[in-house]
């Protein structure tokens, strides 16, 4: 005989997702009979495993709640304790996902302090590397104290604490699966990238070779999420982008990341992502914005994304900004307004959405633009060309919602750019004091 055994992700303290059927899973003897009770309902559940020793049961779940128990009988028994169901989050990328209070962030000592959250709870996926697709991974789902906080992805755990906060007695379960210096490849199903001639050049494009990290596209996918392909979640949070620098097409690598694991999951769930902070990259000014311009488009490109823009926040002499709470909060903000209809106001940053000429003026508009305005009444990073394609400094003005740009240089404009430079922080916010992103644009 054998025991009933589950993936690592099915443990005491599991947040499972509310208001929905969520499966679990694990292993036994082959054609043995499985039962499934949870303390949420008084229906028993039955299957069998196959010739493969696998067992999979698909439980519905109710309203936000908990604790609850879950109880798995074959020949032996299993027992979870402390469960919850509430709003479940993946969080994925590099190091500024994975960077911990502990590691260093602002107030950091107060932050931690008042880390008691008996509702958040939190999963860290231990790092590891695998040629081939993997059916567990090493973590456990911890209460959210002061001492499991410090260690846990500050971003990750500020997003809970808003969920939290705005959600009121909802269980919040974030999960982060995080690799610093790791680039978007290694986070794709290998056969993915092989079936894209665009993400195979890019793939040998990015980082070959690391001491701090796997270069391998697939190895972190394959090892670090691929286990929990099926566990049912609200939706994904993805901070990374720095290791692609210098990509011309980081928002098709990126595209391709969200439709694989959307396919797996057979999920079309909200993908909120960060910005790259501008920040003194070595070997030239221009190979960090080319991302945060990727990453702007993408949001063109795939549907049910969206991104928080923090060069405000962030400082260009560090690639870890510690100022990690409202990259958090900002994240907070789109999912409680759009996943959960929170009436949170203006979440997003202004977004290029036009540019036209009128002789020499340019007119540029927005999206999300109530109350555009300039941090020092006016602008000194937009930036004009004409047909020579050489840009010059432009001046700007705000009229309305719209910015009106001209150069004494540039006759006739035909293309324009807004801080673009890799240090470059923007000086254009809208009334939410939120900034906008950098952009490159024709113009018509």
């Amino acid at each position: 005989m054998a025991n009933v055994m589950l993936p690592s992700f099915f443990t005491d303290n599991m947040v499972l997702q509310r208001n929905t059927t969520v499966k679990i899973w694990g292993w036994a003897i082959t054609n043995e009979e499985i039962k499934l009770t949870a303390s949420w309902t008084d229906e028993t559940f039955t299957t069998k495993t196959n010739s493969n020793g696998r067992w999979a049961i698909e439980v519905p779940t109710t309203e936000a709640g908990g604790p609850y128990t879950i109880n798995i009988k074959g020949y032996d028994e299993v027992t979870f304790n402390n469960v919850m169901l509430g709003e479940v989050w993946l969080c994925s990328g590099q190091s500024n996902m994975e960077w911990t209070p502990s590691a260093g962030i602002d107030n950091a000592e107060a932050e931690i302090a008042a880390a008691n959250y008996p509702n958040i709870r939190l999963f860290t996926v231990n790092k590891m590397t695998s040629e081939y697709p993997q059916l567990d991974l090493k973590g456990k789902w911890q209460v959210c104290t002061p001492e499991t906080m410090k260690h846990f992805s500050a971003v990750a755990y500020f997003f809970a604490q808003r969920l939290k906060n705005e959600l009121k007695n909802v269980p919040i379960g974030v999960m982060n699966s995080s690799w610093g210096g790791t680039a978007a490849e290694v986070w794709i199903p290998k056969p993915y990238i092989e079936l894209s001639p665009v993400l195979t050049e890019a793939a040998k494009k990015a980082p070959q070779e690391s001491e701090w990290c796997p270069t391998e596209p697939g190895s972190t996918y394959n090892a670090m999420i691929h286990p929990l392909v099926g566990y049912e979640i609200a939706g994904v949070l993805w901070y990374q982008g720095e290791s692609n620098c210098g990509s011309d097409v980081y928002n098709k690598t990126l595209g391709g990341l969200v439709d694989s694991w959307r396919t797996l999951w057979n999920d079309d769930f909200p993908f909120y992502y960060v910005q790259i902070a501008p920040y003194r990259y070595e070997g030239g000014d221009y190979q960090g914005v080319g991302v945060r311009d990727a990453q702007r488009k993408m949001l063109d490109e795939v549907s049910n994304t969206d991104m928080v823009v923090i060069s405000d926040v962030s400082t260009i002499e560090d690639i870890h900004p510690q100022n990690k709470k409202p990259v958090g909060v900002r994240l907070g903000n789109i999912a409680l307004k759009k996943v959960y209809g929170k009436d949170m106001g203006l979440v997003d940053s202004p977004l290029f959405e036009s540019a036209k000429a009128d002789g020499k003026s340019v007119t540029v508009s927005f999206k999300y633009d109530d109350g555009l305005y300039f941090t020092n009444k006016k602008s000194e990073m937009f930036e004009l060309a004409g047909e020579d394609g050489t840009f010059y400094s432009a001046t700007a003005k705000i009229k309305g919602n719209k910015v009106i740009v001209t150069s004494p240089e540039v006759k006739k404009p035909v293309q324009i750019r807004y801080a673009w430079h890799n240090t470059a922080q923007a000086d254009l916010f809208n009334k939410a004091k939120l900034p906008a992103s950098s952009f490159k644009a024709a113009i018509e």
